[in-house]
């Protein structure tokens, strides 16, 4: 199987460089399954049921968010009737949506998506993400009722996710970090054979600060005093993605490609 995560989206920017680039390559590589993080979408804050369907249209097939994730009003109905958008898991039962998906991809294969997020230094609290994603292992077997698991981690620490990496290593197929924006340069296939990346980036904007007007954020930082009205960057998207192969039997990674198109910081085309 041939997986497509695609980094953080921020904003309308962001939004464009996934129609560039995402069908592109799901037609160029022939990509059996697409995972998009969606957190901030919406003016960098977040979804809206219309501008999921734009994802779903692109060929997306699941949606992850976040801890912006409930930012948009009117966004609760969309997570509880769209069972292919999600919030963290490992949040209160009591929390509206979805944290783990169960998809059959073209070829009637079963991709179990799992989304959790970080314990430390996050605005949403949530529960243990390693006592969660366990209990999930319990229902969902790599190799034998999963023909492949993705899991992304919306996390701030860098510890905290590799730690999680390879705490799942072997018993799922990838796990990506998300939400700092900025893509880390060591995408790899763990020892008993999970990919990894600590974080896979966004897709927005890299003359900016992690998405925002880069003038909006130095201001913030040099004058305390002042209020800021923190904009979103209309510049160029570079398109930050992880392509994963995985076996068929075991559903364990066989290659990593990371992709970093376009914008500021990315090569100019897919080759």
């Amino acid at each position: 199987m041939r997986i497509l995560i695609c980094g953080d989206v921020d904003a309308r920017t962001g939004r464009e460089s996934v129609a560039k680039y995402m069908p592109e390559l799901k037609k160029k590589f022939a990509i059996d399954f697409i995972v998009v993080n969606v957190d901030n979408a919406a003016g960098g804050f977040g979804i809206t049921a219309e501008i999921g369907k734009e994802f779903f249209d692109m060929g997306a097939d699941i949606l992850t968010g976040g801890n912006h994730v409930f930012d948009q009003n009117g966004v609760v109905p969309y997570l509880d009737s769209e069972s292919r958008m999600l919030r963290p898991h490992n949040v209160s039962v009591s929390t509206p949506g979805r944290g783990v998906s169960e998809t059959k991809t073209a070829k009637g294969q079963k991709v179990v998506v799992i989304h959790l997020l970080g314990q430390r230094y996050m605005p949403m609290i949530g529960n243990d993400p390693f006592e969660s994603c366990t209990q999930l292992l319990s229902r969902y077997i790599l190799g034998k009722n999963a023909d492949a698991i993705i899991v992304d981690f919306h996390a701030e620490l860098t510890s905290e996710k590799n730690a999680l990496g390879h705490f799942l290593d072997g018993r799922v197929s990838v796990v990506v970090g998300t939400h700092t924006h900025i893509p880390t340069a060591d995408e790899r296939i763990l020892e008993h054979g999970t990919a990894f990346q600590t974080d896979i980036g966004m897709c927005g904007d890299y003359d900016s600060v992690i998405g925002a007007k880069k003038e909006d954020i130095v201001e913030k930082f040099t004058k305390i005093h002042s209020k800021v009205r923190i904009q979103s960057a209309t510049g160029e998207s570079t398109f930050c993605a992880l392509m994963v192969d995985t076996d068929d039997k075991t559903g364990l990674a066989t290659a990593v490609r990371f992709f970093k198109l376009g914008g500021y910081i990315g090569q100019s085309s897919v080759s």
